[in-house]
């Protein structure tokens, strides 16, 4: 695991703010901030996702306000470096729009809503194994039941 200098304190008042370190300056750049918790998370999984498509590390801290003052929430981490599998994409049917196609849509649409709901429950930086679970969830279960486990998922995040 590379070594970086610990994450400081963002400036200004308390807040939630997600915290990237940059590797190639050796230094740590708000990413995302907002007096809400729900959409810094859900900007991390994305940004988090982004930069491992790059094939990139990703260290992240959650600073947020605790009793009025800064706290660290979540330490910055970099457990999985490699970039997640992409998502199967399997043959489209003969005719654009085809039976095949729309499957491989609705596939692709349960993952979204299922990453959606991790993000929200703070669970934004998934190793390769995460990644292959959530493709077998989407594979396996049908749209109204990713519904409701994404729902979970973000009532579950809320709670924090």
């Amino acid at each position: 695991m590379p070594k970086h200098p610990p994450c400081p304190t963002p400036p200004g008042a308390p807040r939630w703010v997600a915290m990237f370190h940059q590797p190639a300056q050796d230094s740590w750049t708000v990413g995302a901030e907002s007096p809400d918790r729900a959409p810094v998370l859900f900007a991390v999984g994305d940004m988090t996702q982004t930069v491992r498509a790059r094939g990139e590390e990703v260290s992240v801290a959650l600073w947020g306000p605790e009793n009025g003052t800064w706290h660290l929430f979540d330490a910055p981490t970099a457990r999985d470096t490699t970039p997640a599998p992409a998502a199967p994409t399997g043959t489209p049917a003969a005719g654009a729009g085809g039976p095949a196609k729309l499957v491989e849509r609705m596939t692709g649409r349960r993952h979204q809503v299922l990453l959606a709901g991790l993000s929200r429950a703070g669970l934004y930086d998934l190793s390769a194994e995460d990644g292959e679970a959530v493709r077998a969830m989407a594979e396996l279960l049908d749209e109204p039941t990713v519904r409701r486990v994404a729902h979970w998922l973000s009532v579950a995040g809320g709670e924090r």
